[in-house]
């Protein structure tokens, strides 16, 4: 007490008999009070000197397959159709190449059952007018070869005979010119006897005689110039007759030549349409293999996406859903941009299952109880709509295997495991609002991996 005033009230009563009184005067309380603040200060000093590891939290994932074969898939109808008849249900094991449905056809183009056959026969008929095209253009082939010979041999003939009219109408001509010498030798002559005969040198028989021989001569030379006109008009219609020759073979050459390339024209029509039947014959034995829908490898049949007989499907149309046999698991969660550059390739992760009973302790990872190691697989190279960035997670082969009881699509938190630090450094981190540390530089591994 501080006795500040001079009355005092010590000696009036026993202080014994009062609690407060009693307490204030024991010491023992305060020690007691003084050691435990001293403890839990020194057990706190200690803590903060002890290890903790760095983490990064993930946003909610799923649970995926690694492999996309491997994801649950739908089975789709490659054709449209009506449904006869269903051979699974649902929640069924099929093995890949087992049925799952059989279709009926619904277009008309199809309804024949003998299509097949009737698109052979049309092959077959096409088969042999090609084989008739052919022969038919060996045919004109050999009809041109001969006109062509025709022709050489013809043109050879109409040279020679135009030579020859060339060679006589020479000759005549020459005979002309002679015989016109000869008349006129035979003019002069008569031209003379008749002077002669006017002066009486000569006999009448003279003059007759020379006369005689100049109408010799004249009828000579007038046959003579008849025989050139008649060799220039033979040259003349040996030139027409070789004209008339190179016509008349090409004309008919070019006429086979047409018929020829008629033919090949139709042939290749031909050729076209053959390639074409057989398309539509490969189409039609692999519409007929569609018409049963398969199972594309082992798995259990998950929903129906059509029900019911009779029902039409379109061509696309997904028909069931199928979850594959014996996928290899992993974990598909999200980080936020800024923790995307402190990941890498191999880094180890944990992991907590929705509807797994787990107590996690992000810092001490070794004394969680219920979560599972998994090691990163995959970084995405963007991020998705959400603004986030997606990482695939695989099992770490030597931490605890993963429940069994997983399936696809369950909910998954991750805590990615980065380097340990003091409590007290992770402490001041948070306060400050810094990111997690790495005393190295994560390694630039390339997520392209060969599955």
């Amino acid at each position: 007490m501080l006795q500040l005033s001079k009355n005092t009230i010590k000696g009036k009563f026993d202080s014994s008999e009062l609690y407060s009184m009693s307490m204030l005067h024991s010491h023992r309380f305060g020690r007691l009070v003084a050691y435990s603040l001293l403890g839990i200060f020194s057990i706190s000093f200690i803590i903060m000197f002890l290890p903790w590891q760095q983490n990064i939290f993930s946003v909610q994932g799923d649970v995926i397959a690694l492999y996309p074969e491997d994801r649950p898939q739908k089975i789709e109808s490659t054709i449209a159709g009506k449904i006869e008849k269903w051979h699974v249900h649902e929640g069924q094991h099929i093995k890949k190449g087992e049925p799952i449905l059989t279709l009926t056809e619904v277009k008309e183009k199809y309804f024949d059952p003998n299509l097949s056959i009737r698109l052979q026969e049309q092959f077959y008929a096409k088969e042999q007018a090609i084989n008739s095209s052919r022969n038919k253009i060996e045919a004109i082939d050999s009809q041109i070869e001969a006109l062509e010979n025709a022709n050489r041999y013809s043109l050879e003939k109409a040279k020679n005979k135009l030579k020859q009219s060339i060679l006589k109408n020479k000759s005549d001509s020459a005979d002309f010119v002679a015989e016109k010498n000869n008349f006129s030798i035979a003019q002069n002559q008569y031209d003379r006897s008749l002077k002669m005969y006017e002066q009486g040198l000569i006999a009448l028989y003279e003059l007759e005689k020379r006369k005689a021989k100049l109408q010799e001569s004249t009828a000579k030379l007038v046959s003579y110039e008849n025989k050139v006109d008649a060799s220039k008009n033979e040259v003349l219609n040996a030139r027409i007759e070789l004209n008339s020759v190179i016509a008349e073979y090409s004309d008919k050459i070019s006429k086979a030549k047409s018929e020829k390339s008629s033919a090949l024209v139709y042939l290749a029509n031909s050729e076209g349409e053959i390639s074409k039947l057989k398309n539509e014959i490969a189409n039609i034995d692999i519409r007929n293999e569609q018409y049963v829908v398969y199972a594309p490898q082992n798995g259990y049949i998950v929903q129906a996406l059509q029900a019911g007989l009779g029902e039409i499907i379109k061509e696309g149309e997904s028909v069931t859903s199928i979850m594959p046999e014996n996928p290899k698991m992993a974990a598909e969660i999200y980080v936020y941009p800024m923790d995307v550059p402190l990941l890498s390739i191999g880094r180890k992760v944990r992991l907590e299952f929705d509807g797994w009973p787990a107590l996690q302790f992000s810092g001490w990872p070794s004394v969680a109880v219920g979560t599972f190691g998994g090691k990163i697989e995959v970084i995405d190279r963007v991020e998705n709509k959400n603004g986030k960035f997606r990482v695939i997670v695989t099992p770490d082969e030597h931490d605890e295997p993963w429940p069994k009881q997983l399936r696809m699509g369950s909910g998954v938190q991750g805590w990615a495991m980065l380097d340990e630090v003091p409590i007290w450094y992770e402490i001041w981190r948070q306060l400050n609002g810094f990111p997690p540390s790495l005393k190295a530089k994560p390694e630039d591994t390339d997520d392209k991996k060969e599955y």
